[in-house]
């Protein structure tokens, strides 16, 4: 009697104990450097932006953490014109800043955090400073000088038909590149442009952690969904008034 009293009592101590948690997961954390390729889904350019404005990406390579895939393809990232400078007339070159702070992943899970470019597409001539996350726009000394020189020629040929003489065509020679280099005075310089379906890196400066729930993908979750776009735009200036055009010689 005695020892079935001890074990029921034992019993009912051993069931009033609170339930021990289990020791919880370690969080999937991307460090600091982690680099995220992306593909822009619009374009932004300092001709039209404004700082505020939005700017909308989605992933194209799975990025993993111990073989486990963290960002599949087809996450989306939004992102936001901080600063720009548009080029200057005769000199100062375009400029434009992006930080990036929301990840959306396939299964719906949200992140919001702060990041910056750290790299941009490769086929792309425009300058990056990687230090900053900062797009430069290109210098255009040589076409300058292809338009001051094609205002020239232009200006030599009016110059024979007008005046039939060494004179005239000296004359008409000044006054075409005179005009061609007004011309490229009042003529901005290239404007900076991130074009739709070109690529870029966001490269994290500080951890980005999830849980392993968090990392559930189906396989319709992580398809990519295809990004149309021609990837960068030539952003050249073109050669104002039509000077380029050739005039007919009698």
């Amino acid at each position: 009697m005695m020892i079935f009293m001890r074990t029921t009592l034992l019993l009912a101590l051993a069931l009033s104990l609170p339930a021990q948690d289990p020791t919880p997961a370690k969080p999937i954390t991307l460090e600091p450097g982690t680099r995220i390729p992306l593909t822009m889904l619009n374009s932004v350019s300092t001709k039209h932006a404004v700082e505020g404005d939005r700017v909308y990406l989605e992933s194209i390579f799975p990025v993993m953490v111990n073989g486990k895939v963290v960002i599949p393809p087809g996450s989306s990232v939004a992102g936001t014109v901080t600063s720009l400078k548009r080029p200057g007339r005769v000199k100062g070159k375009g400029e434009l800043y992006v930080r990036f702070d929301t990840l959306i992943l396939p299964n719906g899970v949200v992140r919001d955090f702060k990041s910056r470019l750290g790299s941009i597409d490769g086929r792309d001539n425009q300058g990056f400073d990687r230090d900053e996350g900062r797009i430069k726009g290109e210098g255009n000394k040589t076409g300058d000088a292809q338009t001051v020189g094609v205002g020239s020629t232009t200006g030599a040929t009016v110059g024979a038909i007008a005046g039939r003489s060494l004179g005239g065509v000296g004359i008409g020679a000044a006054a075409g590149a005179g005009a061609a280099l007004m011309g490229v005075l009042l003529t901005r310089g290239p404007d900076v442009v991130l074009a739709k379906g070109s690529t870029v890196e966001m490269l994290l400066d500080r951890p980005l952690s999830f849980s392993d729930e968090e990392l559930q993908f189906t396989p319709t979750s992580s398809q990519r969904r295809s990004a149309d776009g021609d990837g960068p735009l030539s952003n050249k200036k073109q050669s104002p008034g039509g000077l380029g055009r050739r005039l007919p010689i009698p």
